[in-house]
């Protein structure tokens, strides 16, 4: 049995698809947060409805180009479906909150599909969209070694980003910050000591 090439690397090789411009606002996290991993990717209007042509050639020919695809939605929420429907490529859904229903509507569109057409369902809104780039990285990075640090890189930032305490606005009165009684400014630097 002959080995599968390997496929050629795609200088943009994430689409996000969004159905209209108003999606944009929630859309751009993920390609701010693609652009923070040094991932290309190609950012399409497609609209499940108003365009279904473009939607069509866009979703058979995507695997031309393409090796991911983040689909964003607000309402029925058709599109990241429709888009699996038509290729093999992993797509992974974002709903948007664009109705009175806050998104709920979108996401369980986009969760409830029938078996055999998967769409990767991620959170409503901005959080969905970073997650959405940061799972499109990471499908990427086991591939491509460079993307793994950077990815990995990024996760260990993130953590050490977190404090080990909350902080407090400064006591007006007192001047220190306190917490419980007593003051733990520098609790984060220096162990913490029995009392």
């Amino acid at each position: 049995m002959a080995a599968r090439p390997k496929p050629s690397p795609a200088k943009k090789p994430v689409a996000i698809i969004m159905g209209s411009q108003s999606d944009w606002a929630t859309m751009q996290h993920a390609a701010e947060m693609l652009d923070r991993l040094k991932v290309g990717y190609d950012a399409l209007i497609v609209s499940a409805h108003r365009t279904p042509d473009r939607l069509y050639a866009f979703a058979k020919s995507a695997h031309k180009k393409y090796r991911i695809v983040i689909a964003g939605a607000g309402g029925a929420a058709h599109l990241p479906g429709m888009a699996a429907a038509m290729t093999t490529l992993p797509v992974f859904g974002v709903p948007m909150n664009v109705t009175a229903l806050e998104g709920k509507d979108s996401l369980l569109s986009i969760v409830q599909m029938p078996a055999g057409i998967p769409v990767g369902t991620l959170a409503i809104g901005k959080p969905g969209a970073i997650n959405a780039a940061l799972l499109a990285a990471a499908v990427l990075a086991l591939g491509d070694k460079p993307l793994a640090r950077r990815l990995a890189a990024l996760r260990k930032a993130q953590t050490a980003g977190v404090a080990r305490r909350p902080t407090t606005a400064v006591n007006e009165a007192a001047g220190s910050k306190a917490v419980g009684g007593r003051d733990r400014s520098k609790d984060l630097h220096e162990p913490t000591r029995p009392s």
